[in-house]
């Protein structure tokens, strides 16, 4: 399925129908798990990928370059569409016309941007989150809009602001962000006791279809897809899945390994060499092997 078709269908779900509800990976085995589990998209989170990538924590190390081609591989992975962390946008309003245009080429359906200053850092860490200017923010949504050659390309415009400037100035920027031309509206909470009030303030002011980072926890954290729906949510992203599961599952098979020696105890909490091959499509190889190699 192309990039394109891959977008508008994205794009006639934010419109209607049930919630959207994408999983976070950092890589294409992720992805690819996904997309056989049943989802409708799948979301590549900027912190995972600079942990899978470069072992290190989300605080601005990652560049456009690096992000770019590393979502180029994972789009090609799978046919259900990719929602990416663009961060920041890498610089200014002329950066984020190159940010667009780069990961329209790698084929990926969204992106959201964020009005951090730079040099940004996961949301999700402790601490209030310096914010650049709201008509230089502004200015960063409407490049990115102009930027984009096809239509359909989904630019996602996310606030950090609620933290340190309060909930009504979050509000605000969403707003302002929609009325740039901005597709969908995220406003970065963390976990309180009002999250779920904070989130139907933020649904019911902004006229758009808004994103949540269930990553925020709290009591967010048991909530089904219906009721963040009800919530007025379109996209519930869950950035620490694969991320979180992964580390776990790793660290005790290792645990067990150096305990035991072997890997006996974890068979029945590990994928067969088949059920593995059968998760990358081997048998779509062979076949095209059989048919092709002479």
């Amino acid at each position: 399925m192309s990039a394109s078709t891959l977008r508008r269908k994205l794009r006639q779900r934010l419109a209607g129908g049930p919630i959207v509800a994408a999983p976070g990976v950092y890589d294409a085995y992720g992805a690819r798990l996904v997309e056989q589990a049943g989802f409708e998209a799948v979301y590549l989170t900027g912190n995972g990928v600079s942990a899978s990538l470069l072992g290190r924590p989300d605080v601005g190390l990652v560049d456009l370059t690096m992000i770019t081609g590393h979502a180029h591989r994972v789009a090609a992975a799978v046919g259900i569409p990719l929602i990416c962390d663009a961060d920041t946008g890498y610089g200014n309003a002329v950066n984020v016309r190159r940010t667009v245009e780069e990961f329209e080429a790698a084929g990926i359906a969204a992106i959201h941007l964020e009005d951090q200053a730079s040099p940004k850092r996961c949301g999700q860490l402790p601490g209030a989150r310096p914010v650049i200017g709201l008509s230089e923010a502004v200015g960063k949504i409407e490049a990115a809009v102009a930027a984009r050659s096809d239509p359909d390309f989904v630019i996602i415009a996310r606030t950090d602001s609620a933290e340190g400037q309060g909930l009504d100035e979050a509000i605000r920027r969403a707003q302002t962000f929609r009325k740039a031309g901005a597709d969908v509206c995220f406003v970065e909470l963390k976990s309180s006791p009002s999250i779920l009030d904070d989130l139907k303030r933020v649904t019911s002011s902004v006229d758009a279809p808004c994103l949540v980072n269930m990553s925020a926890g709290g009591a967010l954290e048991g909530l089904d897809a219906g009721t963040i729906e009800r919530l007025g949510v379109r996209i519930a992203i869950y950035p620490g899945l694969a991320r979180a599961a992964a580390g776990f599952a790793i660290r005790e098979a290792l645990a067990a390994l150096k305990h035991d020696g072997n890997t006996k105890a974890l068979r029945n909490r590990m994928l067969t060499l088949a059920e593995y091959n059968e998760v990358l499509g081997l048998d779509e190889v062979e076949e095209w092997e059989r048919r092709y190699l002479r």
